[in-house]
């Protein structure tokens, strides 16, 4: 897999969030090596670094021809920022498309939410089948 790179964080004394979202996150079912779909959302609050995001950008790439767990791509992704970055606090939510009628999101968190910092919704919609 690609690496992912970190820059030095330009406000290191100021408390923020960077949000990102990946609408289009494919990944491939390691039982029947069929495509899963996901939008992918992370929040974190930086501590002395920031992931640079076109690095971001194609380590989520690579994990088109991955085969992987719903939890491992999710949770693997979240850990493998933290050791970059060691941040003051990550959250990421896959917000995974349904396989044989089975909704499966899947959140992890690193830390506690500093004091003081605002924490948006992710801004993924529920899935919504046909009406």
């Amino acid at each position: 897999m690609p690496d992912l790179k970190r820059l030095p964080n330009p406000y290191p004394d100021t408390n923020f969030l960077a949000h990102f979202t990946q609408p289009e996150f494919t990944s491939l079912c390691p039982v029947s090596a069929q495509p899963d779909f996901a939008q992918l959302a992370i929040d974190y609050a930086p501590n002395q670094f920031i992931v640079e995001s076109k690095s971001l950008k194609l380590c989520f790439n690579n994990f088109h021809n991955h085969q992987s767990f719903y939890e491992a791509c999710t949770v693997g992704i979240g850990k493998q920022i933290v050791e970059l970055l060691a941040p003051c606090w990550l959250c990421i939510g896959g917000y995974w498309h349904p396989r044989g009628g089975i909704l499966n999101d899947v959140f992890w968190q690193y830390d506690k939410v500093p004091a003081g910092t605002w924490i948006p919704d992710q801004g993924i919609t529920e899935y919504r089948g046909r009406s």
